[in-house]
């Protein structure tokens, strides 16, 4: 299977952000690909208003995306927002494209590191997994990645693709953890990792968002033994690659992580 990462920046601009997703989605089509997968908070980037823009899954914003994944014949991944109770929001994963229309709320909100996520977005519930052209993906949202649980409860529903999203928060050794994770998750669910990050804004001339998460980069594709496919820095990039999901049964046969585990 060929799949493409759009290691996009977006901006407080809703439009120019769907501009971006035409313009790397047609990329990817044109080089072959059948997925794309676009980071966290594609819609809007962190350190803006998130609850004027957020909107149902069948609003514009989602629906224009629809769009391009039906016009170019390609499955697209790419964060949004929509509306959550009492004022706040849900941080979505929105899959679309040739016999895809699925979704994932992010389960674990980043309350760290001086963040407080869970003020403005409520929490998804459930695992959320998708099959394309034979193959099952699994899905989870930036902070999720410091949970092996849920990568694990994926690949026990058939993932042989566990999609991260994220727009990673900048600071002291935060690109080290981010390059250790998805790889660690790669291992303990034994799948392949497709980690898709914001680019980083100082790559284009852009200052921090005050202490808004708005991307270091690092875009990485994991193989279920944790090497990388690709690794990319901080700036913009669209990253095309190959991968045998067939390959993930090898390995689980090899490294049976998942049918040795105990629970305790």
């Amino acid at each position: 299977m060929r799949l493409a990462v759009a290691q996009i920046i977006s901006s407080a601009d809703t439009s120019a952000n769907l501009g971006l997703v035409w313009d790397y989605a047609a990329q990817a089509k044109n080089a072959g690909a059948q997925l794309v997968v676009f980071p966290e908070a594609t819609m809007r980037a962190f350190g803006h208003s998130l609850k004027d823009i957020a909107e149902p899954l069948d609003g514009p914003w989602a629906s224009e995306v629809r769009r391009i994944a039906k016009d170019l014949d390609i499955a697209i991944v790419a964060g949004m927002f929509i509306p959550g109770h009492e004022g706040r929001v849900r941080n979505t994963l929105l899959v679309t494209g040739p016999g895809l229309d699925t979704s994932y709320d992010k389960i674990h909100l980043f309350d760290a590191f001086g963040f407080t996520e869970s003020r403005t977005v409520d929490a998804g519930t459930a695992p959320v997994t998708f099959e394309l052209d034979g193959t099952v993906f699994g899905l989870a949202t930036c902070y999720d990645v410091r949970f092996p649980a849920l990568f694990t409860a994926n690949a026990n529903a058939g993932a042989q693709v566990n999609i991260v999203c994220a727009s990673w928060g900048a600071g002291e050794g935060k690109a080290e953890q981010w390059d250790l994770l998805v790889r660690a998750r790669a291992l303990d669910s034994t799948t392949f990792v497709v980690a898709c990050g914001q680019g980083d804004p100082e790559t284009i001339g852009a200052g921090p968002a005050g202490t808004a998460p708005t991307g270091i980069g690092h875009s990485a594709v994991i193989t279920p033994l944790g090497s990388a496919v690709v690794a990319l820095g901080g700036k913009p990039e669209l990253a095309v690659v190959d991968i045998d999901p067939a390959t993930v049964g090898q390995v689980q046969a090899k490294l049976p992580v998942l049918a040795n585990a105990r629970c305790f």
